[in-house]
């Protein structure tokens, strides 16, 4: 057969399983034959030159052949070479195809294993359920058996009635019976289905494995106890007592009546209401569907929603020690702000320093002892009053500063009697110690008038004597607020609902109302709901005296609080509720209780009321002065005069009227008042004058009363405040902005309307809202300082002390002028 007839035969191009048929040539005659099928791609020798699976003779069948159909450029050791590789790759090819068919048959082995521990698993669950409700069954018999013969009358001796006793047991059986049939598999006792159908469940017949609940086995027994007895009987209706506020939403009625949400709707739709259970509906409504249910009314005031607020007393064994808080009072230029910088500046960290006073109003202080100290730097004595009026009593102890220069003067006073009417212990700081003037012992001497008696005279009260300026003395003071705090071991519970004292508050720009509040009981953590004051909210954020984000705040830490939906007001008390609808409605009684109190203060309308009022209102300006005249009816007329000369905003107070000569002590009680000495148609005493003089009190004689009255009238007009008018000149644009070196940023402006001058007012809106109202820095025409820039001109305008300026803002311009006013 010639090489052609070979290629013919091995190319089986019509054959059942025949794939791609490639071939390779090399002079004519066909090296290998390569034939790919759907599954595998096998290399085929040409037959007779060397076939990988003959058994010996390959090689010599190779040999023999080699010189009369090798290709052209091989030798017999390639040849062999190559045969011995395709050989090792059929081998290869063989066991990767076992080891597939190997690994296949071990996954189905391994899949059937799974499927049958499930089966056998569900089997056996099945089973034990079943034995489970049968044996429940059967003691359920046993038990109704025993109870139906506990109740059963004894039978008369003569007449044996066992079989009436037990047909109701055999009726009981009967209906289980039938209702175990007409269940169904795969229900439970109530029809329902019982769990999660499965296909192995629905292949095999067996039922769900839900168990029903003890309740309703309960129930279950009830109702069968209840036909054995002979009959169904009604449950007794609990009544109960439903405390029914002023309002009340439909479904917080129903949860009170314990009744359904929709029993009670229709309760109200049979009265003629068509109301959801969101809705709110009146005392009198709901106290008819109270009524109608059966259940007593208990009518509560709106100040009982305060009642939810946890007024337990904690126990001994819950207390814990707590920092004290240090209030730091006196003198405003005695160096209470210098203390408190000093105090700050010396035991806070510098990089935490900054702004802590200004940030947070109270900041905590760590010894060198270890012991920890909360100070409140307090605006003054009127905010320390007034969070003691609202029950606020926060300071454990107070640090009276008084100057060594200058004793004891009458703002030390009035400390002095705020902290002993609030009951707190008191250390005297003797401040300015480095001045040479200074004289410490003057103000220990100046206090015992005032009860305060130190240490160093024989009293109880501690005394340091610190500069702040040079720090002298701050260890000695921190170290007598420790033991003063020591000596009142001061205690709270950390585990409780939080309580605490606003310190201050403000509406902050960019996170809303803040709140610094003082915990004093408890621990206040994130998420708490709370109300303080007015108001209430929950609290999205706590931020320490440094500034950082804390979790919980205990006793003593001051924290600020974020995430009211208001501003309280200082001294508020802080109270943790436990839901969000208590929290509200505490907060909406107290805006209406002080709603009420307010317009029951501004009810008043008799003339003592309105005089009253009127002297209390600081923003009303006083003249006094002091009237002296010749007879009683000039006196009495000036004094009506007097009366009749102001305003709103001004008025003439007369502090002392009399007849005959201007004396001494008048003299002394104008000096004291700072008031103006009018004598009509009488003269001052030698002494008067002298004494006049001295002080510097004026003394003006009148014999007209008409002159005494325009002159008392034009000195109070020059109480009253200028009018001050503005008066617009111009807008400017600002096109561009530069910065120039040594002046800051400088608006490139066209003034497109009216003029602009250096010497007038200016105000920079943005989007037509004022953002800034200021002077000029500089007006320049070119590089040229000019006083003015005329409408239509470009021209150069920086800021004082503000460079916030943007392209597309306008610059308003405008002037001011003061007018003189008259009273009426």
């Amino acid at each position: 057969m010639s090489d052609n007839d070979g290629k013919k035969t091995l190319g089986v191009r019509g054959g059942p399983r025949s794939g791609n048929v490639k071939q390779s040539f090399s002079h004519g005659r066909t090296k290998n034959v390569v034939v790919e099928t759907k599954r595998k791609r096998v290399v085929k020798p040409k037959p007779g030159a060397g076939a990988p699976g003959a058994a010996g003779g390959g090689k010599a069948q190779g040999s023999a052949g080699g010189s009369s159909k090798r290709p052209a450029g091989i030798s017999d050791s390639e040849m062999e070479r190559r045969m011995k590789a395709l050989q090792a790759a059929q081998a290869r090819e063989a066991e990767e195809a076992a080891r597939r068919e190997a690994e296949e048959k071990e996954r189905e082995e391994e899949r059937q294993r799974r499927r049958e521990e499930a089966e056998a698993k569900e089997r056996e669950q099945r089973e034990a359920e079943e034995r489970a409700r049968a044996k429940a069954e059967e003691e359920e018999r046993k038990r109704l058996e025993a109870e139906q013969a506990a109740a059963a009358p004894p039978p008369p001796p003569e007449e044996p009635r066992a079989p009436a006793k037990q047909q109701p047991v055999r009726k009981v059986e009967k209906e289980r019976d039938q209702t175990t049939r007409g269940r169904g598999k795969g229900r439970d006792d109530g029809g329902r289905r019982a769990g999660k159908l499965t296909l192995n469940q629905a292949l095999s017949g067996g039922e769900g494995g839900r168990q029903k609940s003890l309740a309703a086995m309960k129930r279950k027994q009830e109702r069968a106890r209840q036909k054995a007895m002979g009959g169904h009987q009604e449950r007794e209706k609990v009544v109960r007592d439903v405390q029914l506020p002023e309002t009340i939403v439909v479904s917080e009625l129903a949860n009170r009546m314990a009744e359904r949400v929709g029993d009670v709707i229709k309760a109200l739709m049979n009265n003629g209401m068509m109301v959801t259970q969101n809705q709110t509906i009146d005392a009198d409504t709901a106290e008819l569907i109270i009524e109608e249910f059966g259940h007593r009314v208990v009518r509560v005031s709106d100040a009982d929603v305060e009642d939810v607020i946890d007024q337990v007393e904690d126990k001994p064994e819950d207390m814990e020690a707590r920092p004290p808080v240090i209030t730091v009072m006196g003198h405003v230029d005695h160096g209470k702000t210098s203390l408190l910088d000093a105090i700050r500046n010396a035991k806070v960290v510098s990089g935490e320093a900054g702004g802590i006073t200004q940030h947070i109003g109270a900041y905590q202080v760590t010894t060198d002892g270890g012991q920890v100290l909360t100070f409140l730097d307090t605006p003054g004595h009127a905010a320390f009053t007034s969070m003691r009026a609202r029950g606020a009593q926060v300071t454990d102890i107070v640090v009276l500063v008084v100057a060594a220069d200058d004793a004891v003067m009458p703002q030390t006073v009035e400390a002095i009697n705020h902290a002993k009417a609030a009951e707190v212990p008191i250390i005297v700081a003797i401040n300015k110690c480095d001045k040479p003037e200074a004289n410490p012992d003057k103000v220990r001497t100046d206090l015992l008038q005032h009860e305060v008696i130190v240490e160093a005279m024989s009293g109880d009260v501690q005394d340091v004597e610190v500069s702040a300026q040079t720090g002298q003395g701050l260890d000695e003071l921190l170290e007598a607020i420790a033991l003063q705090s020591e000596i009142l071991e001061l205690t709270a519970n950390p585990n409780r609902a939080a309580e605490g004292a606003v310190i201050e508050a403000q509406l902050d720009v960019g996170r809303g109302p803040v709140a610094t509040v003082l915990v004093q009981k408890g621990t206040l953590t994130q998420g708490d709901i709370f109300v303080v004051g007015e108001q209430w909210g929950k609290v999205r954020a706590l931020i320490n005296d440094r500034g950082d984000r804390v979790k919980k705040a205990g006793p003593s830490v001051p924290v600020e609080v974020l995430g009211l939906n208001g501003t309280p007001e200082a001294g508020d008390v802080l109270n943790v509720v436990e839901t969000e609808a208590q929290a509200r409605e505490i907060a909406e009684y107290r805006e209406q209780a002080a709603k009420e109190k307010r317009a029951a203060a501004g009810a008043g309308t008799s003339l003592e009321q309105l005089l009253a009022k009127a002297k209390e209102d600081e923003n009303v300006k006083e003249l006094p002065v002091l009237v002296k005249a010749d007879v009683q009816g000039s006196a009495e007329a000036i004094i009506q005069a007097m009366e009749k000369i102001g305003n709103e905003e001004v008025r003439v107070r007369v502090l002392h009227s009399g007849v005959g000569a201007i004396t001494e002590s008048d003299i002394g009680l104008a000096e004291a008042s700072g008031a103006p000495v009018l004598g009509f148609n009488v003269r001052a005493n030698a002494p008067a004058r002298n004494s006049a003089n001295q002080k510097g009190v004026e003394i003006r004689y009148y014999s007209v009363i008409y002159d005494l009255v325009d002159d008392v009238k034009a000195a109070a007009e020059g109480l009253l405040g200028a009018e001050v008018r503005e008066k617009f000149i111009g807008y400017a644009q600002i096109k561009e902005v530069f910065k120039v070196s040594g002046v800051g940023k400088v608006a490139g402006c066209l003034v497109t309307e009216g003029v602009a001058r250096r010497s007038a007012g200016v105000r920079l809106l943005r989007d037509d809202v004022v953002i800034h109202e200021g002077t000029l820095k500089t007006l320049k025409r070119f590089k040229d300082e000019v006083a003015e820039v005329q409408s239509g001109q470009e021209c150069g305008m920086a800021f004082e002390n503000y460079e916030d300026i943007r392209p597309n803002d306008v610059i308003e311009i405008f002037e001011r002028e003061e007018v003189e006013r008259k009273l009426d």
